[in-house]
């Protein structure tokens, strides 16, 4: 039995958290076993690395440290979480997975993609995301958002390029897999977001009953 993997994307502010509660309360409406859990962590020892990756900090953390650390994280939420969630045939949500990795360390960082693929394919074997909701907004948009939730962590203190170069290699990965994304305008207000989401559910019940 092999349940569904369905991944949750995009940069700062554009409502991953929100919009995975609200899809998950829908499916388990229709009686789906439903795992909700996060990237970096979903591990007590996981969400130790991200406090790593996320705290501020007086010494620079080079950006192949930043990658191998999410890498280390990814592998015990996979091993603990993911992997047997997914055995039992439950739906697992995630706010994000390995495409905020070639996003935020291969575009915003400019580390070598095919460093990122070899590392993806060590940790993970052959496991994809069934589904990716990619959830896209201007960049100034999401960065409002995020100031406005109060102090912000070591990523969202990086300025407006980074972000840019994230976008982009987020939609270029999109565009790369139209049969694995399905875009979803975030800069729309709330209730525009989850009435989208609500077009998505008959496909998500669909290959979730296999």
């Amino acid at each position: 039995m092999m349940g569904l993997f369905i991944t949750l994307e995009g940069p700062e502010g554009a409502g991953k958290s929100t919009n995975r509660e609200y899809l998950a309360e829908r499916l388990r409406e229709h009686g789906l076993d439903v795992v909700l859990t996060r990237e970096p962590g979903g591990t007590a020892l996981a969400e130790r690395i991200r406090e790593l990756l996320l705290t501020p900090c007086d010494e620079p953390m080079a950006a192949d440290t930043e990658l191998l650390l999410v890498f280390a994280a990814r592998a015990q939420h996979l091993a603990q979480v993911i992997r047997p969630a997914l055995a039992r045939g439950a739906v697992v949500l995630c706010d994000r997975f390995t495409d905020a990795t070639y996003a935020y360390q291969g575009g915003g960082r400019g580390l070598s993609l095919a460093r990122i693929e070899q590392l993806e394919q060590f940790v993970q074997g052959d496991l994809r995301p069934d589904l990716t909701l990619l959830f896209d907004l201007p960049v100034a948009t999401g960065l409002a958002r995020a100031a406005a939730r109060g102090r912000l962590d070591r990523f969202e203190q990086e300025a407006g390029e980074f972000f840019q170069a994230v976008r982009s290699m987020y939609l270029q990965r999109a565009g790369q897999a139209p049969a694995r994304y399905r875009v979803v305008d975030a800069a729309q207000p709330l209730a525009a977001v989850q009435s989208a989401l609500d077009a998505l559910l008959p496909e998500l019940l669909e290959r979730a009953r296999g």
